[in-house]
């Protein structure tokens, strides 16, 4: 067995070792300091603090850890989406008596859709209070996209359990609605995939067809590139964070193209 080879190996175990000593140290649970900033984000006084621990706490910090009374802040997300899908729509259906369903849901998934998620969450500076590993925060996490928008999500989860609906409805409305000009935002166009499919209807041509062509990154931070095929050629292409976004920016460099 050669020199090199056992270098190598016990190389790799030793970095193999500061990366979990580096996951087992990082902080499970909010500090003090953190929760105050909440508190004067949110409004309003905590009463379980633990349940903020868990809204944000990235699964990151559950490799290799096997204490079953971990969890991570998914199922608090899965909570936050809920709710905060509840009280848009609440919020739209009363902003908006005269439009139609058709003008609310396409108003609200534009208010709701993860990169806007990530912008409000950037904008109250959630990102340094969101719990990680080492390595997570080494690779840019507290900047991550997906990560703000689930951070956001979960916080959201978390203030309805402690403090109800109407809690987390001032939270909403302080963090998103408040920042946002509905009618601006109502008006402009980013709905490409369907301006692409109106185009090619429009001229008898067969819906257009959207193609992985390649993905790349680790699964907590993939990057997929999308093409477009529009009557039997390849129009557009685009890459992002996820699939929905790169078909997006793969139907906008479609429609750029026929108008050219």
């Amino acid at each position: 067995m050669s020199n090199h080879f056992i270098n190598s190996v016990q190389t790799f175990f030793r970095r193999w070792r500061v990366s979990e000593s580096d996951e087992q140290g990082a902080a499970l649970e909010v500090s003090a300091a953190t929760l105050e900033k909440l508190q004067a984000i949110i409004g309003r006084k905590i009463v379980s603090p633990e349940i903020y621990s868990q809204a944000l706490r990235h699964r990151s910090l559950l490799r290799r850890r096997h204490d079953s009374r971990l969890v991570s802040n998914e199922r608090l997300e899965y909570l936050g989406d809920a709710v905060l899908g509840f009280i848009v729509a609440e919020y739209l259906f009363h902003q908006f008596p005269g439009e139609n369903e058709g003008f609310l849901t396409r108003l609200r998934s534009k208010l709701v859709k993860g990169e806007a998620l990530a912008r409000y969450a950037g904008e109250i500076e959630l990102g340094k209070l969101i719990l990680m590993s080492a390595n997570m925060k080494q690779m840019d996490g507290e900047g991550n996209s997906s990560i703000l928008a689930n951070a956001y999500e979960a916080i959201i989860g978390a203030i309805y359990l402690d403090l109800g609906v109407d809690a987390a409805r001032v939270f909403i409305d302080k963090t998103m609605l408040q920042r946002i000009d509905l009618v601006h935002l109502s008006k402009r166009t980013d709905n490409y995939k369907s301006i692409l499919l109106e185009a090619a209807q429009a001229r008898s041509w067969k819906q257009p067809e959207y193609v992985v062509t390649h993905e790349s990154g680790p699964s907590h931070d993939r990057t997929f590139t999308v093409d477009v095929i529009v009557n039997g050629d390849r129009m557009g292409s685009g890459t992002a964070a996820n699939k929905k976004k790169a078909q997006q920016l793969a139907a906008r460099e479609a429609i750029e193209a026929m108008r050219s």
